[in-house]
Order: C-alpha cells, then sequence, then structure tokens
C-alpha cells in the first residue's frame, strides 16, 4: 500500500483543530489503498491546542504530534514534519484552518500516482482574505518574479503533496535557516503540475499570518532567490555619480563664463538629503544579506523537539 503522512503545522487552533481532524479522516479512510497517517507539528501554542491533539492520539493510532520547544515558525514547522515523515512514499503539507480543502488529498494523490513528485495548489479566490493583505501578495510576487530565476507563482499556496524522494533531498542536503519552501520547491525541480482550488473561509479563529509575518517571509524569499537588490547599490551608484559628473562640468562652464553663481542653498540641501537616503537605503539591502549570512553562521539547529506524541 502506498504510504501517505499528512503534514500539519498548528499554532493556537483549539477552535478548528478537532473539526479538521474529523474532515481531514474522514477523507483519508476512503482510501482504501492509501495507508495514510496525520502528522501535527505544534509550534508552542499558548491555547489547549496539544491537550486536544493529545486525547486525539490516544484514540487514533494513526495520529502522531510533534511539539516544538518554542516558536520556531510555519516554515520550521513543516520542515519538522517533513523531516520526520521521510520514510513515506508521499507527504502532503496543509493548514489546519480548513481553508485547504481535505476533499482535495484524494484528487493530489492522483496526480502523484500519474508519476509527479510536486504536486502544487493554486488559489483561484479566497473568501476573507483583506484587499491590503491581497495587494501586498501580489506586490511581493510581481517584486519577486523580476528578481529571481525561480519561477513562483503568485496564487501558489503551502498546501502540496511531495514525493518521498524530494522529501529527503529536502531533509539532507539543505541546511538554511532562513527557508521559503514555496521556492525551494519550484527551485528542486523534477517533475511537478499543479491543482486549482477554491480557499474557503476560516473554520474559526483568526489568521496567526500577520501583515508583519508576511513581510518578513517576503524579505526571506527575496534573500534566499536574488542578489539583485546587492547589485541595484551598483547600479545606483554609477548613475548618480555619472549625474554628478554633468552638474559638475555645468558649475565649472557658470564660474568661467557667467563669472558668478547663485547662493544653491536649495540644490545643495536637497542633493545632500537626496544622497543620504540613498546610501542608507544601500546599506540597509546590504544589512540585511549580512544579516540572512549571520544567522546562517551561528549554525544554530532550525527547530527543538520537546514532546513526540
Amino acid at each position: 500500500m502506498l504510504k501517505l503522512t499528512v503534514v500539519t503545522p498548528v499554532y493556537n487552533e483549539e477552535l478548528v483543530i478537532e473539526s479538521f481532524y474529523q474532515r481531514t479522516r474522514k477523507v483519508l479512510d476512503t482510501l482504501t489503498d492509501v495507508d495514510a497517517s496525520l502528522l501535527f507539528v505544534v509550534d508552542k501554542c499558548q491555547d489547549n491546542t496539544l491537550e486536544i491533539l493529545r486525547g486525539l492520539a490516544a484514540n487514533d493510532p494513526k495520529i502522531k504530534v510533534i511539539a516544538l520547544s518554542s516558536r520556531f515558525g510555519h516554515q520550521m514547522s513543516l520542515l519538522a514534519g517533513i523531516e520526520k515523515s521521510q520514510q513515506s512514499d508521499a507527504i502532503i503539507m496543509m493548514d489546519c484552518d480548513l481553508q485547504h480543502p481535505p476533499e482535495l488529498i484524494p484528487l493530489l494523490l492522483a496526480n502523484f500516482k500519474f508519476g509527479y513528485d510536486v504536486v502544487y495548489t493554486l488559489r483561484k479566490n479566497s473568501e476573507n482574505i483583506g484587499w491590503l493583505r491581497k495587494a501586498t501578495g501580489d506586490f511581493f510576487y510581481r517584486v519577486l518574479g523580476i528578481l529571481s530565476k525561480v519561477p513562483i507563482n503568485a496564487n501558489a499556496a503551502d498546501f502540496r503533496l511531495i514525493s518521498g524522494r524530494v522529501a529527503i533531498i529536502l531533509s539532507t542536503q539543505f541546511k538554511e535557516r532562513n527557508m521559503f519552501l514555496r521556492g525551494l520547491f519550484s527551485w528542486i525541480g523534477f517533475k511537478q503540475t499543479g491543482i486549482e482550488y477554491s480557499a474557503e473561509k476560516r473554520f474559526a479563529g483568526s489568521s496567526k499570518y500577520t501583515l508583519a509575518k508576511m513581510l518578513q517571509l517576503a524579505g526571506a524569499g527575496i534573500i534566499s532567490f536574488s542578489t539583485k537588490p546587492l547589485q541595484l547599490g551598483i547600479i545606483v551608484g554609477i548613475s548618480f555619480s555619472a549625474l554628478s559628473f554633468i552638474l559638475m562640468l555645468v558649475a565649472i562652464a557658470k564660474y568661467f563664463i557667467v563669472q558668478s553663481l547663485p547662493s544653491g542653498f536649495t540644490t545643495l540641501v536637497v542633493l545632500l538629503l537626496l544622497f543620504s537616503g540613498i546610501q542608507l537605503i544601500v546599506l540597509g539591502i546590504i544589512g540585511a544579506y549580512i544579516g540572512g549570512i549571520f544567522e546562517e553562521v551561528k549554525g544554530r539547529p532550525r527547530y527543538i523537539i520537546e514532546e513526540e506524541i
């Protein structure tokens, strides 16, 4: 039988986790040729999510729970689940807020059986996403598409199936801390296909992905997949150096021809502020990359498991 593990990152989802389990379990029970199990990765919750999962695991031998020792984030929770599921033939990653419909699992598996190593999903729409969040996401993916050579679909979700060999490669050959999994799965290659779905309204509770966390993830994606922002400093520097050289020639010509120059106080202030701003922006970009390097070279573990149930 095909061995399947459904990996679900969880953070403060006591209102929805049992409904997610029941609905997903119902779908998995229809898969007669699949040995399916559920792996919940709990990212240090402040509510009763872990206790609810402890009770579910006591009654279902096909449930495994990993409790992380601290708040390591959504991407590291997914990675922990993948690394603990390398023995599976296929791994499905999905969130537990029921915006990723479990009823799509058989279609993901059908594509896997056709020989695809990565089956990703594409959101057609989302009922409860705000215009600001949607605009921010679209802008980020547009910018990342320009900066990066790796094609990343703006509507791609973290709801996907990967084969066991992709999971092994990701677990053993990738050592970076600041992972942007949507980009990495595109970069890995292999045979891939996508299927569309309509994101449902969140079953209960509120989204844990704030705008700040989305911006942080966007920054990690850009730093992971592009060095073009660093090249921006060179381009801007050359451009303004050329402009300064032209202005210098104009000033010299005026000195000899007009014999008197205007006070130019406003011009000096504007140019000083402009060049200072550009320098700070470029230094900030360089600082972001240096910060990324600093996080990597420390070599700390990407996550720590406190308990396995």
